[in-house]
This record gives structure tokens, sequence and C-alpha cells, in this order.
């Protein structure tokens, strides 16, 4: 199995998904030959998808519902059961590419969470000191006025003001081999190039055994970096040419395993963390017909595009709006592996496996719970309800108890424009009542995330 997750990348910026000026021809190529889903729900920022992710549970439940940054203390806890660890039970080869954000530390890092061998950065490729943000210095260097003058071109989150003394990051980005610093600020130009080498490498070393690939693009989040073969090709501009970089990634991935007759033994997902960071203007993505975007609950912000693709298994060209979302890529991977899921633990995922067969066209849960961000060890945010139709945007009072907010017929106004909350008594009376339900076992249910002590 290979997943491919790209950072930020927003629902309307692929070609399939209806993109007007990126092209996109190898993804396109993989939604032809597998499944498009159109309700493929992600968290609303990247800490927390990742989290999901590797848990099968939503963030909030697996006790990581925030961003670590460069030497925090927290991370996913290691008592996770990590999708990776579920394909080492069944004697898979394991590789983490590219971005990691569940921890920087030793014992939270990929090589500590089921996974054989990591190269890639520890947390977002922003998280450095040519951050727009950090403080004026004396005889700055070339690469920090670009950095500037980029981000004074396109607006960006926090504008206008700068971190305090001391704050924001001052340390070097570590590109880091398993758990080695290798390199520090690396040349991003080169992230996405050197990242797809090293994926078609463990392809190839891997050829005559089962394997697990996770590659995590740090693009497209922003600072925007791209190779000088795709500089400029793009009528999308810099952010067109970052995609196009990357679809150029899959391609190159979907021809080895075709070379290494790999195809119809290789399950390929690509899907993206979040929504679109539309304060960054023209270097933010687009979340086609929905409302905002990251850090939002709204659902540009967390429903996100995916492809998955295996031929022979998958048939080819078809689409799906059943609610579904990364939490279910580890039971659906269990599912195809053999593997056992873990007795021990709450997983809100579930296997996709008979919807990708064409077995089903139903979803895989009737409801999906949205829940936002908080700090390490806060109570979990808990947002919105949805069913296949309805959306239910909800408060939690001090108490803790649940109030309806405003409903949303996704099917008629996917864009959340028009609040049906008089109209629809009876389904604000059915959605919160599941909603209240849900919570209430859910306060008892959540795990720690991890920590380290002494940082």
């Amino acid at each position: 199995m290979i997943i491919i997750f790209t950072d930020d990348q927003g629902w309307g910026d692929l070609g399939c998904y209806g993109s007007p000026n990126i092209e996109t021809p190898n993804i396109d190529q993989m939604a032809r030959e597998g499944m498009r889903f159109t309700s493929f729900y992600a968290a609303p920022f990247c800490g927390p998808s990742r989290a999901q992710l590797m848990t099968g549970s939503y963030h909030a439940r697996a006790g990581h519902s925030f961003n670590p940054g460069p030497g925090s203390p927290f991370g996913l806890h290691p008592d996770e059961i990590t999708i990776a660890e579920v394909a080492k039970s069944v004697d898979y080869s394991t590789m983490h590419i590219g971005k990691w954000h569940l921890g920087d530390a030793a014992p939270l890092l990929p090589t500590y969470q089921g996974f054989d061998s990591f190269f890639g950065i520890p947390f977002s490729n922003d998280m450095w000191p040519y951050h727009p943000k950090m403080a004026p210095r004396e005889k700055e260097d070339d690469l920090m006025k670009q950095m500037r003058e980029r981000a004074a071109y396109t607006g960006y989150a926090g504008q206008g003001s700068y971190y305090p003394k001391g704050g924001g990051f001052p340390e070097p980005l570590p590109l880091m081999r398993n758990e080695e610093v290798i390199e520090l600020n690396p040349d991003q130009t080169r992230l996405t190039t050197r990242y797809t080498e090293e994926a078609l490498r463990f392809i190839e070393t891997n050829k005559e055994q089962p394997f697990f690939l996770y590659l995590a693009h740090a693009m497209p989040h922003v600072p925007l970096f791209v190779s000088d073969k795709f500089k400029g090709k793009s009528a999308r501009g810099l952010y067109g040419d970052v995609i196009m970089e990357i679809d150029w990634s899959c391609g190159e991935i979907m021809k080895k395993l075709e070379a290494l007759d790999l195809d119809e033994d290789t399950i390929v997902v690509y899907t993206s963390d979040n929504g679109p960071w539309l304060g960054y203007g023209v270097d933010g993505g687009s979340a086609g017909p929905f409302r905002d975007g990251k850090s939002s609950t709204w659902e540009g912000g967390m429903r996100v595009p995916a492809i998955v693709r295996w031929p022979g298994t998958i048939p080819p060209n078809r689409r799906s709006d059943a609610i579904s979302g990364n939490m279910d890529l580890l039971p659906t991977f269990a599912d195809a592996a053999g593997a056992k899921l873990p007795t021990d633990r709450i997983l809100d995922g579930r296997s996709l496996l008979p919807l990708l067969k064409g077995e089903t066209t139903q979803a895989p849960r009737d409801y999906f719970h949205y829940f936002a961000g908080t700090r390490p060890g806060g109570a979990a945010n808990y947002r919105g309800i949805r069913d296949q139709q309805w959306k239910l945007i909800v408060r939690t009072d001090k108490q803790g108890r649940v109030h309806p907010k405003e409903l949303y017929d996704l099917g008629e106004d996917p864009s959340e424009k028009f609040d049906r909350m008089e109209q629809f008594p009876k389904v604000v009376e059915r959605m919160i009542t599941e909603a209240r339900e849900f919570r209430t076992a859910f306060k008892d249910q959540r795990r720690p995330p991890g920590r380290v002590n002494g940082r």
C-alpha cells in the first residue's frame, strides 16, 4: 500500500476535481483507473489529520488535536497502534518519507511508531528561521528577503505582526534520515524530487515483498518551492507549478509499479491533510465549491480530494459520495492485508474495501463528527455532525452541554450558505440527539497524547 499525502491542498486543485487551470494528467489517470471520493474528510490542521491517518481514530480521541512545533514535548502517544504497526504485524516493510508532525523527540519519531525507516522533516516546512513573521534582522540573506517579498505579495496568516522576542522558529529546519539530522535548512526546491527518488528506491528494494509506503509531501504548504523543471509551467502560477510537480511525482510512482509488475498488488491512495490555507492568497489553494479552508470546520477546511487505485480489484472510473475519511485507511489496509485490528481501544475508522470493490455503494457510517483543534491535554473541541444529506453545526457550553446552532443541506447547498434550522426542526432534533449521545460517550473514551519528560 502507498499513501500519497499532500499538505494544505484544496478540494478544487486537481483536474479531476474541476480545477480550471492546473494540469494533473497523472492523478487524473489514477482517478480514471480507480475510485474518486467526493465526501472524504481529514481534520482542519496538519498534526490532527496525520493522527487520524495513523491511528484510525478521530484525532481528539487519540489525544492529538494540535500541531506540535519544534522542541515540543508533545506528539502521538507511543502506545497508539499506527497503520505502520498494523503493516508490521503481517510482515510488511514500512517507510515514511516527508512530513511527520506528530512529535520530533526520539520516542515520538516515525521509527518508534512502526516505520522501519524515515526520510523527511519532523514538522511543517515553514517552521524555520525564514518565516515571514520572524522579526527583521540586520543583514538578512537573499532567501529571507525572498520569503518576505513573496509573503508581502500574497498576504499571509498573521500579517502585520511579528513573533514575540524569543518566539517563532529561530532554529534551522532539520532534514532527517531515521533519527539523525543530515541537513539543516535543505533546499526546498529539491524536496519533491528527493522524496520521489527515495520512494522509487524503496519500491525497487522491496519489490519481492509486501510493503507500506507513506509519502507525505511538504507541498503545497507555504512557503512554496518548485524545481526548475516545473517553474513557470502552470497557468495557476507558483501554486499550480507545485501541484504539477506533485503530479509528476505520482506519475513516476505509477510507472515504477507498472515496470515492476506490481500494479495489481498495490493499493495507491492520494489525498490531502486539510483544506487550502486561504490566508496566503494566491499561494493558497482552492476549496472548490466549499466554504472556507484550513483551520475551519466548514466543508472547505476538512473535505479533501481522495483517490484510491488498485487495478484488478477496484473497478475503474468510479465516483463515490459516501461519507469517508483518512481514519478509514487503517482498517481498509488491515482488511485488504488480512491483518488484525486492535481490540483494546475504540477505532472510528471503517473499512472501505466493500465500497472500493463495488460490493456496496453505502457509506461505512451513518454519521461523521467534526472536531476543531485544541491545546495539548485540552477538552475535545466538538463542532458538528453530518449524515449523508444534513450538517448540524453545534456549540458546547461551559457545562459541556451541546446545543444546535446552524443546519445546512449539503446536498442542495454544499457551500453552506443557507441555514435551515427553522425549516427542519425534526432534522435538528434527530441530529442533536445523536450528537449529544456521541459527545457524552466520547468524554470518557479519549486517549492521552504522547509527552516526553524534560522537554
